[in-house]
């Protein structure tokens, strides 16, 4: 897991209630970089993300899913 601040800055979506405009849309955010990857290809196969976060080390990961799901991301040992 990388440290706190380091993000990959990506397109993700951003749901209705999250954005200031009231409507769906796509935006620019910092996403930590080890699960960017991740985080892309679910938005690119239409599974949209609505936050993330991978644990930094201190605990179990996960990728919220606009509706309402989460993943959890355990890191190898």
């Amino acid at each position: 897991m990388c440290q706190w601040g380091t993000d990959t800055v990506l397109l993700v979506p951003m749901s209705p209630d999250e954005s200031h405009t009231g409507q769906f849309r796509w935006a620019w955010k910092g996403v930590d970089s080890c699960i960017a990857d991740i985080v892309q290809a679910l938005n690119a196969a239409g599974i949209y993300t609505a936050q993330s976060c991978c644990g930094h080390g201190k605990g179990d990961g996960s990728i919220i899913l606009h509706d309402g799901r989460e993943l959890i991301i355990r890191p190898t040992k």
